[in-house]
């Protein structure tokens, strides 16, 4: 998605659709420590809840209605609701002349997604999705070295992202406020990272499936996937691990990259791992705040009405290529 130039703003003046978790302990901290970011509303469909968290940070509108929501003093909207609001929050926001950061998954059909990044499209708009692991330092770093040719002709990347989510109150186990378990949550953000890894994918095949909580979504999924110019990928992704090592690992012809405590891990060092033909092993640390680097980036991009590094367009082809993987394992289980 290509934007048309509008005048740039000074300051960006969000609001903030969805008042869970993620928004308290993550969104909302982070979005205060840009000077260049105010956050003007907050939008809840419960007034309960809205209420807490305007008076917990001290913002000055709440709203119960969207639609009010929408005409406050706001320039961009991020929108963290139910997977299932995604479309109508996104769309709306939309034609209300809104930049937008929404959650991944983008929507619970890439029908519906398709429609979302043509309606940002049509009102002059940006749209950005929260990919957040594309902006750690030592992601980048490997983004660099695989298109540097650093490790030759690439053979394989292997992804792994599994923790222990419990069914309960968790909307994750709810399929009609989800669209699905572990692939929609967790493999969204497997298929998208082997993408700028590796490029556009153009097959993929794998299992779906539900181990332990058996639940009404599935709690594993893994999948092999073919890229377009270069070699395989492949991911794993659980609700239903209690330990898990998490690996990134990437394999050239002349070369190999792990990277180690990045994914599913807060807090604490990553390690990259770098072993090129004719060179000593190197290895390097790195704190990482992925969410206030890809805050940073987004508000950069908004301000300056400039594409943003993660667009709707990504979330779009990675919303596709799960429902293939979807539809695969449904046709060829027994």
């Amino acid at each position: 998605m290509t934007a048309i130039k509008k005048p740039g703003l000074k300051k960006l003046k969000w609001g903030v659709a969805g008042c869970g978790r993620f928004t308290e302990f993550s969104f909302i901290p982070t979005i205060h420590l840009l000077r260049k970011s105010t956050l003007n509303s907050a939008f809840s469909n419960s007034e309960k809840r809205v209420k807490f968290i305007s008076e917990k940070f001290g913002i000055p509108n709440k709203f119960s209605n969207y639609d009010d929501f929408l005409k406050s003093d706001i320039d961009a909207v991020y929108i963290a609701s139910a997977n299932v609001d995604h479309y109508e929050q996104v769309i709306k926001a939309a034609k209300a002349g809104k930049h937008i950061l929404c959650e991944k998954p983008l929507s619970i059909t890439s029908s519906q997604a398709e429609e979302m990044v043509n309606a940002c499209k049509e009102n002059n708009v940006l749209l950005s999705v929260n990919y957040v692991h594309r902006f750690h330092p030592l992601i980048i770093k490997a983004k660099e070295l695989i298109d540097a040719q650093m490790l030759g002709k690439l053979v394989s990347i292997s992804l792994n992202f599994n923790v222990d989510f419990t069914p309960g109150n968790n909307f994750r186990f709810n399929k009609q406020l989800s669209g699905g378990g572990a692939l929609r949550d967790l493999g969204t953000h497997m298929i998208d990272l082997l993408r700028y890894f590796g490029g556009e994918i153009i097959f993929i095949n794998g299992v779906v499936d539900d181990i332990i909580y058996k639940s009404e979504v599935d709690d594993f999924a893994a999948a092999i996937v073919k890229f377009e110019n270069n070699g395989y990928g492949y991911f794993n992704v659980s609700f239903n691990n209690k330990k898990a090592f998490n690996r990134i690992e990437i394999l050239g012809h002349k070369g190999a990259i792990s990277i180690e405590k990045l994914i599913a891990v807060k807090n604490i060092p990553s390690k990259l791992t770098i072993l090129l033909e004719g060179e000593a092993k190197k290895a390097f640390r790195k704190r990482g705040n992925k969410f206030l680097n890809l805050l940073k980036s987004v508000q950069k991009s908004f301000l300056k009405n400039e594409t943003p590094l993660v667009t709707g367009y990504d979330g779009y082809i990675n919303m596709k290529l799960m429902e293939e993987l979807e539809a695969r394992w449904q046709a060829e289980k027994i």
